[in-house]
């Protein structure tokens, strides 16, 4: 079991993996998660409603969710840019199905409904918040997916416990379906070739990367995204995961590639 996840945001590539996939499927049990960052901040711009990106005291970065916030990423991740993959992979003779987190109650979260940010240097309670951390994945649903010869495609949003809609991290989600259907492993393909040392310079890449150093890395050498990345990792490998991979969406060959050695691999 494999579960592949792309990233959204500025930096990554689609077509690549696509067309890894194409060459690799083969019917394998395997589970696509996919973002939409950067379609979702293009779409609100142009709908008047610029994202907005809020920091925990913690230092991670998430976007700022509110209502519309949600309805808009949904629109986007879960219908133009799920669809779009969707099209992409049939096109090429992979037997794909889109659905998001709320499908079957796919991804189930609790929704935090205040979230603590600092902001010029102060620490303050942002209200009316639709983002969650997912308490749920429904295994089932994906099993009789790929038994059904499928290819799923997932994207967020998740459910609430009250049946809202929330946004979820796709890198903790891609995590939490791995865990779910007891994964040999968990590809997570972004913009960089994997950890580095040093923010920025490929020249620093950390080839193998142990469990137990994972919190150092984290607090020395991640920055942004990529400190979600490895939380989303922690999160795996505690789960029963048995390795994760981290690497670049836009070369070719990004899947195979990264599995052979081109990015970062956590065991």
């Amino acid at each position: 079991m494999l579960v592949i996840k792309i990233g959204g945001g500025e930096g990554n590539a689609l077509e690549p993996l696509i067309e890894d996939i194409a060459r690799s499927w083969g019917g394998r049990p395997w589970v696509l998660v996919h973002g939409g960052s950067q379609r979702v901040g293009e779409v609100s711009t142009a709908l008047g409603r610029p994202p907005r990106f809020v920091t925990s005291p913690s230092g991670y970065t998430s976007r700022r969710t509110d209502r519309q916030t949600a309805l808009t990423f949904a629109m986007v991740c879960a219908g133009d840019v799920n669809k779009r993959i969707v099209e992409s992979l049939q096109r090429r003779g992979v037997n794909a199905l889109g659905l998001s987190g709320l499908d079957g109650r796919l991804l189930t979260a609790r929704r935090k409904k205040a979230i603590r940010v600092k902001e010029n240097g102060r620490t303050t309670v942002l209200r009316d918040d639709y983002t969650g951390t997912i308490d749920g994945v429904n295994a089932d649903l994906l099993r009789g997916l790929i038994a059904g010869g499928f290819l799923p495609v997932v994207s967020p949003p998740a459910l609430s416990e009250e049946g809202e809609m929330v946004n979820v991290d796709g890198d903790r989600a891609a995590a939490a379906i791995a865990r779910a259907l007891g994964a040999e492993s968990l590809v997570l393909l972004t913009g960089a070739d994997g950890l580095y040392r040093r923010a920025g310079d490929p020249s620093t890449r950390v080839g193998r990367l142990a469990r137990a150093d994972l919190a150092e890395a984290g607090r020395s050498w991640a920055e942004g995204r990529m400190r979600i990345k490895l939380k989303a990792a922690e999160e795996a490998l505690d789960g029963g995961v048995g390795r994760v991979w981290i690497g670049a969406s836009h070369r070719e060959n990004p899947l195979t590639g990264v599995m052979s050695g081109q990015g970062t691999v956590i065991s």
